[in-house]
């Protein structure tokens, strides 16, 4: 897991959430899986995730051949993880081969192996002699793959998100890679993703880096205030957005932005040594990084999929640190949750099961409309937004649709600005669209266009 990363300017600039309802069946999210703790048997895991859970695949930091036995034939996926210290000897060739010959072969193909991380957060740790290693280690790792004839096992690196140079201006348009390791090390490793069509492994953490005033901003809540880029006027409203268009804005500047990327870990405590780490909070968090990984999209990569992890499947009371260490888990070592986030089968809850936060009832009068003065670019940069990021239908304002008359952008804008707030709660939060809404007590409803 991410240590905090250096100040990041962009993200203490923003401040945004946004209300997500899940999807009435989970189609697919990864977990990670540590064991630091009095946690049940591999098997009895195993057996949990594969029978009880929609959890279809699990990350883990080792190559623990317990675990690799235990999820044999369950169709669930795993990824294992290289161990840093084992890094540097993999840049040799016989060396790699006779580790996959250890590690994979025996298992592989009845326990479902789908990634090789090498290491995790490499750069992170400021370790030359393993970063100068790591890609040729994934080189090796890869060939001797092909060579024992293994051909859907990838070979790929988890990294922190300390590899982004984050700019003054709060744009993760122009987020890019850290001078130095930008052509030095990342372009190479991205050269292979693309050669090889293995994944660009990252760890957005929001936990690591937010501004303590702007908590919402991090754990996807209202009240939010909206934030345009500067440069492409896209919206955002919640700071995971932002840090995977940073990650993406890089990727792009060197040349890559068709890679793909895999998110190997992110989560939000329940429980740490301040007020922001709750059952409610983490819950909350969750339940909209699935929603994101089920084709919901950022603003700069509308509907694209990212395969997810959440840190971590357990509390592991074992881990040495802070409270927040101990307490990151879905379940509990008796397999009951921490709280629900949807993945148990068959509306299966308990534990810290959690509602979604109030929202305030729909009574009395108020709507949210264009305010006089906003400019017709700032008015289409919100319809654009709100009927591509916001969840809305937007059918009503196009030609034929009940709102199409009178055709202005103004209030085309309204209908769209409007239907966002009465689907987030009517906060006042849900109406900023960055000072170019209001809410009003008069209904704007017009004829057959109804709002």
């Amino acid at each position: 897991m991410a240590k905090a990363p250096p100040s990041i300017s962009l993200l203490l600039l923003l401040s945004a959430a946004v209300f997500l309802a899940l999807p009435a069946v989970i189609s697919a999210i990864g977990v990670n899986y540590g064991t630091l703790g009095n946690l049940p048997p591999p098997n009895e895991v195993a057996n949990f995730l594969k029978t009880q859970t929609s959890i279809d695949s699990v990350k883990i930091f080792n190559v623990d051949p317990n675990i690799l036995r235990a999820f044999a034939g369950t169709g669930i996926s795993v990824v294992v993880t290289v161990p840093n210290g084992d890094i540097p000897a993999l840049a040799n060739g016989r060396q790699a081969r006779r580790w996959v010959s250890a590690n994979i072969l025996p298992f592989h193909p009845q326990t479902k192996i789908k990634y090789i991380s090498v290491g995790n957060e490499i750069l992170l740790t400021g370790d030359n002699n393993m970063i100068s290693n790591l890609l040729p280690a994934m080189r090796n790792l890869n060939k001797a793959l092909v060579r024992a004839g293994v051909r859907d096992v990838k070979v790929t690196t988890a990294h922190s998100l300390n590899i982004i140079a984050y700019d003054l201006n709060g744009a993760p348009s122009s987020g890019r890679f850290r001078p130095g390791w930008d052509k030095g090390v990342l372009a190479p490793i991205l050269a292979y993703h693309r050669r090889t069509k293995s994944p660009f492994m990252i760890n957005p953490y929001p936990y690591f880096g937010f501004d303590p005033k702007n908590v919402n901003f991090a754990i996807f809540r209202s009240p939010y205030k909206a934030v345009r880029d500067p440069f492409t006027h896209k919206i955002y409203t919640n700071m995971y957005d932002a840090l995977m268009d940073s990650t993406y804005s890089a990727m792009k500047a060197l040349g890559y932005g068709d890679v793909n990327i895999v998110v190997g870990e992110t989560g939000w405590p329940s429980a740490c040594d301040a007020p922001w780490c709750s059952l409610e909070n983490a819950a909350w968090f969750n339940k909209n990084i699935i929603k994101r990984s089920q084709r919901q999209g950022t603003p700069l990569m509308p509907n694209r999929r990212f395969e997810t992890y959440i840190f971590g499947l357990f509390n592991e009371e074992g881990k040495p640190g802070p409270t927040a260490e101990r307490n990151w888990g879905l379940f509990h070592s008796d397999f009951s949750p921490v709280y629900d986030v949807g993945l148990l089968r068959n509306g299966q809850g308990g534990g810290g099961r959690l509602p979604a936060p109030a929202l305030p009832a729909p009574t009395g009068g108020k709507w949210c409309v264009a305010k006089w003065g906003a400019s017709d670019a700032q008015l289409q940069g919100n319809i654009d937004w709100v009927c591509s990021q916001g969840g809305i239908d937007c059918k009503p304002i196009q030609a034929g649709g009940s709102c199409f008359n009178p055709n202005s952008v103004r209030t085309h804008a309204s209908f769209v600005m409007n239907a966002y707030f009465q689907r987030n709660g009517r906060t006042d939060g849900s109406c900023n669209f960055s000072g170019t809404g209001v809410v009003v007590g008069n209904n704007p409803s017009n004829g057959a266009c109804r709002y």
